[in-house]
């Protein structure tokens, strides 16, 4: 993977979650792609299917799913996934009420939030060899002086290979297609209705390891 990421060059982790403690599960999708890859995907699906506003996996249907999925794997894009289903969440309820003994566990939603996303850009860095160039983050879901904290604590981690910054998903496409991916997974890991149909969808990119996933477990928090 490393010698495939040096040869194309300058890369990007862009970041984004869904779900959450009372959602039955929560994803938190680490996403690398040039950023001009991230552009001319969301350029063209755009373009296709004639998408007004934000693009959102909450808001686009299986077959827009299924598009900008098949763009992003044709554009080399790569993915490392984090995710906590129902028996985690129960795990993670049951030990916010044990005292101060499990001080340690993830006790609220951020807690969870940060646990996945240090999972899902941990599985990154060993494997950028140096060439990723930027971490960049949602800035949507918690008060700003919050993830200020979080980003502090990832360009700790990143040290010299490169910037950790915050952006409104409204202004990033890599951002964008981060949503879509954590919201396919978010489906399958809580087992909606559409979690079949998007497990049919993403099964390719499983199986090629373009996108893996990266189950959360109690060692991670």
């Amino acid at each position: 993977m490393s010698a495939c990421l040096g040869q194309l060059g300058g890369m990007t982790i862009y970041c984004d979650e869904s779900g959450g403690l009372n959602a039955g599960a929560m994803t938190f999708a680490a996403v690398m792609l040039p950023p001009e890859s991230a552009a001319a995907i969301h350029e063209r699906f755009r373009g296709v299917t004639g998408l007004r506003g934000e693009l959102k996996g909450s808001r686009i249907g299986l077959v827009e799913r299924a598009y900008l999925l098949e763009l992003f794997d044709r554009a080399g894009g790569r993915a490392w996934v984090a995710t906590a289903d129902k028996t985690m969440l129960h795990h993670i309820s049951q030990s916010s009420d044990r005292g101060q003994d499990t001080v340690k566990k993830p006790r609220s939603d951020l807690d969870l939030y940060t646990a996945l996303l240090n999972v899902a850009i941990g599985r990154w860095l060993p494997e950028t060899g140096g060439v990723c160039t930027d971490v960049v983050i949602d800035e949507g879901r918690y008060d700003p002086i919050i993830l200020a904290n979080v980003q502090a604590e990832i360009q700790a981690g990143l040290g010299q290979w490169g910037r950790a910054s915050l952006a409104d998903s409204k202004r990033s496409d890599g951002v964008q297609i981060a949503d879509v991916i954590a919201n396919s997974l978010y489906n399958m890991t809580a087992g909606s209705e559409r979690a079949p149909r998007i497990q049919r969808i993403l099964d390719p990119m499983l199986n090629s390891r373009a996108i893996r996933i990266a189950p959360l477990t109690p060692a991670d928090f």
